[in-house]
């Protein structure tokens, strides 16, 4: 994927990673797919933010990588998990760009979850 652009965030397309105060359970067909109090809230442009996971506090057994791939200028290349146990409604639920561009350098190992393809991303202060 060669002459892929790469932007930088700025005024007109602000992005900011903050650590999340927020305790954030993710659940698939009754099962905990995450929990965590480790998750970083991305705020990119006028998009809702978005909590990024660490791995470590992903049930990691209940994933399957899949090859979809997309790629973000600002962000850098993702890759994708399923969760089986989701069924049709949980493929590729889950994205994660394993080699961020440095100006979102600390996502890095931690995942997000797409919320219509889990049943419930529950944030708790």
């Amino acid at each position: 994927m060669a002459d892929q652009p790469v932007l930088q965030p700025g005024p007109d397309h602000p992005i900011t990673v903050t650590p999340s105060t927020d305790h954030i359970v993710v659940t698939v067909a009754g099962q905990v797919v995450a929990d965590t109090r480790r998750a970083l809230a991305l705020q990119e442009s006028n998009y809702p933010v978005v909590q990024y996971i660490p791995m470590e506090d992903v049930d990691q057994a209940l994933l399957e990588s899949t090859d979809t791939t997309s790629y973000c200028p600002y962000k850098g290349n993702a890759s994708y998990y399923s969760i089986p146990a989701g069924g049709e409604k949980s493929v590729d639920a889950i994205w994660v760009y394993e080699q961020p561009h440095d100006a979102v350098a600390e996502i890095k190992n931690h995942v997000a979850f797409y919320p219509d393809r889990v049943d419930a991303i529950e944030v708790q202060a």
